[in-house]
């Protein structure tokens, strides 16, 4: 049976805390339930993942989903369990980080059909074995994530991901779903050509990030730049990308020298030590990660308030899909690119013996992030624009282009003598070299050459050589220039040029490179936060509350082992701020905040809330609309009833058609509701004194979190997955509720 809207928007609430969907999400989710197959173009923060977790929970049979990083399947899997609260069996992956005992289980989980949704790597799902393992599993759909993986022209290409319509036809048809934040046109034709559903239903979100703030500065001092920006946000927190593993810990360990609470992560750290900073990051133990690319995807934390790239990225896809991890709450975002053409220059030599066609392509892509970087245009209409959305606004507000207009100037005149510069050399020559000979700057390779005798040495004075630099710059972005890596970046002219030369338009070329400044003017800081805080929304509530509750949430966080915004995310507190919820009933009319949420966190945050109006004579909204709780579903009350009545666990799964592992996935659902249960009777009769103990002892004290696989793990192989899951009931209803 296809589940209807009712329970589409009743799972929604149950199990995300959500009342109503974002932008595509409910047609995206309707589609795919009723069969169809689709493309899913949604920015970071969109709610992609919503759009495949939601359908898995309601649809018959297990979803299948194809992710390309270990780091993402476990974030996603436990945020899951965390959702549904004592469910460890409803979400796995599947990878080379398994044991085979954990594999063993995964596999018992899917064949008896607990298991809604698989995480699985690429590269694991080509293996025979797992193919034969799923070919026994009823599918419900295919979720591709991250789905730019599969094009070539997509900046995180794996080729693993070009084989997944053969490994899907091998284990079986059923739709499919491909998801990504970034694609242009041409990567969308890829995905959709590559996975075979030419004819799937196209869902497009707008790029436009509206609470993201972008600026690119001069890479002059940046490191003195970056502490003093990151001063400025206390607090707050950021990362910052480098391109080496080498420069990501010399500016961790710089920021720490400083007074800012830093770690690094990048490949070349082992897989603990990488986990370890990640979790030390969520957990808001330190302000800032300082990593290469390998930190972001799969990182669920909508509170990061600034992205600071210390090199320029590779690819705007890329400069796009690592900004976007800024503000995913709707709330502030401020994203730093440091440019010098040196970094341009740095990554062309990387290039340098790579295979022509990945060096075209790499090219192509460069060109494009030199373009961005050098432009006096809105930032936030050229990377619309790349995406293939037009911006209609003049100015967004919100950029450093918009907010700090650079001045221009008809440069023709300075295009042309560019040109006949280059014409006139029997040779070809860097950039920096023809910069050199037009602001008379002498050096051994100028008089080397004996261009210092040349007529056109000199002739840019009294303009500098960075100022020269900047107009081949633009030349090569108007194409009126050329360069060839294979050559080591040596200047042509192009047959436009000569144009050019022959028949000069106009040409706006921007003044030399003039940031904004804002690392060495407080006030542009300020004016740029004022932007992005107008463009979210942000700041209505209570501050003086707001950080109490931060604080508590940061406190209980602690105690209980859970990343903070598992708890409550940033918009929750935010709404508590506004509305002074101090029942359980208000509590959960907060953004993000459902039943199990309100009861097994909330207690803490209403007495806070409660004691701090009761001090600050605080007159609460008038209009805080209480909703009625959703009746329990008649088979939760009949289970409760029959526990009540001491009947045995065996007994209330024959009546109610279930298996045993059934129930118990109900009985954790009802309790991590919020109603408690006494099991005692049940667990005395059938479970051994010391197991029930040693068990309760592990929870109680030793646990990092109530997951069970963590569970069976840390006791060793003598304790059985059920017993496990009675135990934990059993110290959830006493201690954890």
């Amino acid at each position: 049976m296809i589940p209807d809207s009712a329970q589409i928007h009743k799972t929604l609430k149950e199990f995300f805390g959500y009342d109503a969907f974002k932008a595509d999400q409910e047609q995206v989710i309707t589609h795919l339930i009723g069969g169809g197959d689709a493309f899913v173009l949604m920015p970071t923060g969109g709610g992609k993942s919503l759009c495949y977790q939601l359908p898995a929970l309601v649809m018959e049979g297990t979803a299948i989903v194809i992710s390309p990083l270990i780091a993402l399947m476990k974030n996603q899997v436990d945020l899951l369990r965390g959702f549904v609260a004592g469910s460890e069996s409803i979400a796995h992956f599947l990878n080379s980080s398994l044991t085979r005992q954990q594999i063993d289980e995964v596999r018992e989980d899917l064949l008896s059909g607990r298991t809604r949704l698989l995480y699985v790597a690429p590269e694991s799902l080509t293996k025979e074995e797992n193919v034969q393992l799923l070919r026994e599993v009823k599918i419900s759909f295919y979720a591709v994530d991250e789905a730019h993986c599969i094009s070539e022209w997509g900046h995180d290409f794996r080729p693993e991901y070009r084989r997944i319509r053969t490994l899907v036809d091998q284990i079986g048809r059923a739709p499919i779903i491909a998801l990504t934040a970034t694609a242009t046109p041409k990567v969308q034709s890829d995905i959709l050509k590559n996975l075979g559903i030419p004819g799937a239903a196209v869902f497009k979100s707008s790029f436009n990030r509206p609470n993201l703030y972008y600026e690119i500065r001069d890479k002059v001092d940046p490191e003195k730049d970056l502490i003093k920006f990151i001063r400025q946000h206390p607090g707050k927190s950021g990362i910052i990308y480098c391109l080496s593993r080498k420069k990501v810990e010399e500016m961790a360990e710089l920021l720490c020298i400083n007074g800012i609470k830093a770690l690094p992560y990048h490949a070349g750290l082992e897989a603990k030590v990488r986990a370890e900073n990640q979790d030390r990051f969520l957990m808001e133990e330190v302000q800032v990660i300082v990593a290469t690319i390998a930190f972001g995807m799969g990182i669920d934390k909508p509170d990061i308030r600034f992205v600071i790239h210390y090199d320029i990225p590779k690819s705007i896809e890329s400069y796009y899909q690592e900004t976007g991890r800024a503000g995913r709450d709707g709330q502030e975002g401020i994203c730093i690119a440091y440019y010098s053409y040196k970094d341009i220059q740095k990554l062309e030599k990387f290039m340098q013996g790579k295979p022509i066609a990945e060096q075209e392509i790499s090219r192509q892509l460069l060109s494009e992030v030199l373009a961005y970087a050098e432009s006096s245009q809105c930032r936030r209409k050229l990377l619309l624009n790349y995406f293939g959305e037009d911006f209609t606004q003049e100015n967004c507000q919100c950029c450093d282009n918009c907010l700090h207009p650079k001045q221009t100037f008809d440069g023709r005149k300075e295009m042309q003598l560019v040109i006949r510069l280059i014409e006139a050399l029997p040779e070809h020559f860097k950039l920096d070299h023809l910069a050199n000979i037009l602001a008379g700057v002498s050096n051994s390779l100028i008089k080397s050459y004996k261009h210092d005798a040349l007529e056109f040495f000199g002739a840019g004075k009294p303009r500098s050589e960075k100022f020269w630099c900047t107009v081949i710059h633009q030349g090569l972005i108007a194409h009126l220039l050329t360069k060839e890596i294979e050559t080591y970046g040596l200047i042509h002219v192009t047959d436009a040029g000569r144009r050019f030369l022959a028949e000069p338009w106009e040409l706006r070329l921007v003044e030399d490179r003039v940031f904004a400044g804002k690392g060495d003017d407080e006030e542009d800081e300020e004016e740029a936060a004022a932007a992005v805080a107008m463009k979210s929304g942000g700041g209505a509530g209570d501050p003086v509350l707001l950080a109490m509750l931060k604080e508590l949430r940061k406190d209980l966080g602690k105690r209980l082992k859970l990343q903070p915004w598992i708890i409550f995310g940033d918009p929750a507190l935010e709404d508590m701020s506004i509305l002074y919820p101090i029942t359980f009933e208000e509590l959960k009319n907060c953004q993000g905040v459902g039943e199990g949420k309100a009861r097994k966190f909330g207690e803490e945050f209403i007495k806070l809330i409660q004691k701090y109006v009761e001090e600050n004579e605080i007159e609460r909204p008038d209009d805080f609309v209480v909703k009625s709780t959703p009746n329990k579903s008649a088979s939760k009350v009949a289970i409760i009833q029959s526990i009540d009545r001491r009947m045995s666990l065996e007994d209330i799964a024959d009546a109610r058609g279930m298996e045993m592992e059934e129930l118990l996935t109900e009985i954790e659902a009802i309790v991590s509701s919020g109603t408690k249960l006494n099991l005692d009777y049940y667990i005395e009769a059938n479970l051994d004194e010391d197991i029930v103990e040693e068990i309760y002892r592990y929870f109680k004290e030793e646990a990092t979190s109530d997951d069970i696989q963590s569970a069976i793990d840390a006791l060793g192989p003598d304790y059985y997955e059920n017993e496990v899951r009675l135990v934990r009931l059993k110290f959830l209803c006493e201690i954890a509720s």
